[in-house]
């Protein structure tokens, strides 16, 4: 034990000399800066071809309200003054988390000046897709920013924005696949979409094919890479981003989005908001802001027939996107053709991209270890207390006491984890959201406090029901009363039975802290492996999620062996290491010398 002490210790002084003595290096490969003119890119030929042009525009105000007449106090914001804003952080260049840890992308950049033309603050938080909407439905969100297509479906849930971007669908292949079209997917084939997006509505609805479903853009892109899946179909900004020179992949073909523009999404009752939204969007538009993001962010023809905005609002001036695009192709008879790499250099580039261990490993150790470790203590914590209880109620005489424990046993041990997270994020979320100030750690605490209490509980009952009835009769018979005998004889020893078991579901509870990050997190609460997505998303390599897992291990291996240490101690004792002590009857010399 002490040589397992001694190289912890050391891992740790290791790790934060290296903290403190690495300089994160020029992130020349960051996915979330913002790309230039330079990256501009023409209307795509195929694109009215393919989908049959944008289609009717039924939601777009004629014009909006003047900006002076926005009353900040009406919009019903959870933060007076601060828009709290909902989005995701590994879809560049439009939601993403730069290098310095910061929320930007052109959706985020654009609704900051939005922000700032109606005088509010803002403040982005984390989330997943899968929950977005719902959370901006319940409040949690004022505003959803998150490169969100509307649809007639995602309007019953939430309301909209007048459009700030055009959504269009990009085929994304492997090198070399034989297929060239959108007209050339067929049942059969694994065609890659995230879940919950408005691509997985178009490989459903419209081409009738049941496609694999991701829950992000860096897994169903590293899914592609290594040829898990025949194609991607994904949103234009995301695979522009996404694909790089050299990757094994390339985009074929691109459609129109059928279903309306892209807009942010606002509670559906929220009104004052959506108005005030729109007329800052106009108002951006107007000075010339949203063009000078757009040219800087996602540089490419618009498609004809659309602007963004009201209707009432000025065409932006752009420059010529068709013109530069062609000025950046290269020369004739300039050999700019990139061979395929290996599998082992795809591998190597993969995960053991070194700089960005160097890069990954200080903001995991000053950020994701310290959130992992408070999420991981204090849901121990409630689930040692509610365990204990649960155990008592357990093995009670009293049905009263054992049917409930049952029931919320079976119940919280029953569902995954992180539907309990969501429910409870999405559902008590917004009744103790006074209290918590929405900040997202209470709930998450909680919700993984009341499922490991499920799971210890039931340690602790087989270890209590483990211990010889013969020890609580013999307390009894001592005079002493069942709750007396309980509490000093049968619980502690049944609690050192299993402590093995009890050490592993901290173990288990340390990994999934990293589904909190569902509730919706500031970049500073990130846990250990957000850290490590979002620099993943950040330059589309997987060796941040790496560093993240070696954290992991780091944290999980002493652990493991401190389980081995506990269980090889309970079953053989401590071994006598002093000399005997002469006045001891049982020692070996007292025992001679009587004799």
């Amino acid at each position: 034990m002490t040589r397992l002490r001694k190289s912890a210790v050391l891992a740790l002084i290791a790790l934060a000399v290296l903290t403190l003595t690495w300089a994160p290096p020029a992130a020349a490969d960051d996915q979330c800066a913002p790309p230039g003119v330079e990256s501009a890119s023409a209307l795509p030929t195929n694109l009215a071809a393919a989908a049959g042009g944008p289609g009717e525009d039924k939601y777009t105000t004629p014009n909006v309200q003047p900006l002076a007449s926005v009353n900040r106090d009406a919009l019903g914001l959870g933060t007076p003054g601060v828009l709290t804003v909902g989005t995701l952080s590994d879809a560049p260049p439009s939601i993403c988390i730069d290098a310095a840890g910061q929320f930007t992308g052109f959706d985020n950049e654009l609704l900051r000046a939005i922000a700032e033309k109606l005088g509010l603050r803002v403040n982005f938080v984390g989330t997943e897709f899968s929950g977005l909407l719902a959370q901006t439905a319940s409040r949690r969100f004022d505003v959803a920013s998150s490169s969100i297509t509307t649809t007639d479906a995602r309007r019953q849930t939430v309301g909209f924005t007048n459009g700030y971007d055009f959504g269009y669908f990009s085929l994304v292949v492997p090198t070399g696949s034989a297929i060239t079209g959108f007209d050339e997917l067929a049942a059969g084939q694994r065609i890659g979409v995230v879940q919950g997006t408005v691509q997985e509505a178009y490989v459903v609805d419209t081409l009738g094919l049941d496609p694999v479903k991701f829950p992000d853009y860096n897994t169903v892109y590293a899914s592609l890479k290594t040829r898990q899946i025949d194609a991607w179909v994904a949103p234009s900004q995301q695979a522009s981003g996404t694909v790089q020179p050299g990757d094994p992949a390339e985009i074929i073909e691109n459609t129109f989005s059928l279903d309306n523009f892209v807009a942010y999404a606002v509670a559906k009752e929220n009104k004052p908001l959506i108005d005030a939204l729109n007329s800052g969007l106009d108002a951006v538009i107007a000075d010339g802001t949203w063009a000078r993001l757009y040219s800087d962010w996602v540089p490419r023809a618009l498609p004809p027939g659309w602007k963004p905005g009201s209707k009432a609002a000025p065409l932006p001036q752009l420059p010529d996107f068709a013109a530069i695009a062609a000025e950046q192709q290269p020369g004739a008879g300039t050999d700019t053709a990139v061979g395929p790499k290996s599998t082992l250099s795809q591998l190597k580039d993969s995960f053991l991209d070194w700089d960005l261990y160097k890069q990954a490993i200080p903001d995991l150790f000053r950020t994701g270890l310290p959130n992992t470790l408070i999420l991981t203590v204090c849901a121990s914590v409630i689930g040692l207390v509610l365990g204990m209880l649960l155990a008592v109620a357990g093995i009670s005489r009293s049905r009263w006491l054992r049917w409930p424990a049952r029931v919320y046993t079976d119940v919280f041990r029953g569902l995954p984890e992180v539907v309990v997270i969501l429910v409870i994020g999405l559902g008590v979320g917004p009744v103790v959201g006074g209290l918590t100030g929405n900040n997202p750690y209470p709930l998450g605490i909680a919700a993984l406090g009341l499922m490991a209490g499920a799971y210890v509980g039931e340690i602790l009952r087989s270890g209590i029901q483990s211990v010889e009835a013969g020890q609580l009769e013999a307390s009894r018979a001592l005079g002493f009363s069942y709750s007396v005998s309980m509490r000093l004889v049968v619980i502690p020893q049944g609690v050192r039975r299993v402590l093995p078991a009890l050490v592993n579901q901290f173990i288990s509870l340390l990994k999934a802290s990293s589904l909190v990050y569902f509730l919706g997190l500031i970049a500073s609460q990130r846990e250990l492996f957000q850290v490590g997505r979002d620099l993943n998303a950040q330059t589309g390599n997987l060796s941040p999620l790496v560093a993240a897992g070696l954290f992991y291990l780091m944290l999980t291996i002493p652990l493991t062996h401190l389980v081995n240490y506990i269980d090889n101690r309970l079953r053989r004792g401590r071994a006598v290491t002093e000399p005997d002590d002469p006045l001891d009857p049982a020692s070996p010399a007292r025992t001679q010398e009587m004799v």
